[in-house]
């Protein structure tokens, strides 16, 4: 993939397990720290939460938001998750910066792509941040033999997966798993805890259109 990015390691537990000690990481454009420290500090303040009461709501410790708004770190995906879950916010909304005006041209040299474990997952944003939207459309890859666990987003969310290359097994909630293969396609409730697992021996690549109940950005 061509995206110019750094990575950024992350000391933060993910899905409350013990320390990631760098196997979760969010590979970013260099402005990204600045952008999520911006963001999350605008987001927290405008609600009157303190660094203590957001610590509480998320599950995620005083230090580490801190870090986040310094711009020290950049978290991982499920530490975002969390952090955007607390705040009833969608999870762009903590990777928006700046106006679009019009018409957006989205190069993949300055693509937003977030990693994580050690690279065997990624989610591209193929969108522009900043307008207001319902709808979300990102590239997300996956190694071969991976499995991604993801938490519930906000109440009204949805997913609607196509598979473009590989074998994926989609599992939502308690519901038995789904196979999809190249050109299979599922749309399902995002409310509830789910998983992506390539099943097969090469990367796969997924187009997800996230919709939300209300406007978001």
């Amino acid at each position: 993939m061509p995206e110019k990015r750094i990575a950024v390691r992350s000391v933060w537990p993910i899905m409350g397990m013990p320390d990631a000690s760098g196997d979760d990481a969010i590979e970013a454009v260099a402005e990204l720290p600045a952008i999520l420290a911006h963001n999350l500090r605008r987001l927290r303040t405008r609600q009157g939460h303190s660094l203590e009461r957001l610590a509480r709501l998320s599950g995620v410790s005083r230090a580490m938001l801190g870090q986040i708004e310094t711009g020290k770190s950049v978290p991982t995906i499920s530490t975002l998750w969390k952090i955007a879950l607390a705040l009833g916010v969608p999870f762009a909304h903590l990777l928006a910066a700046g106006k679009v005006q019009h018409m957006a041209v989205l190069r993949a040299s300055d693509a937003k792509v977030l990693s994580s474990s050690r690279g065997q997952f990624s989610s591209r944003a193929l969108f522009p941040f900043e307008d207001e939207r319902h709808v979300e459309f990102y590239e997300l890859r996956l190694a071969a033999r991976h499995r991604e666990d993801a938490t519930a987003h906000q109440p009204g969310t949805r997913e609607n997966l196509l598979v473009a290359h590989g074998v994926v097994e989609i599992t939502v909630g308690l519901n038995a798993p789904c196979v999809l293969a190249a050109g299979d396609a599922i749309l399902f409730e995002a409310d509830l805890a789910h998983s992506y697992r390539n099943i097969g021996d090469t990367e796969a690549v997924l187009y997800l259109v996230m919709t939300y109940a209300s406007p978001v950005g």
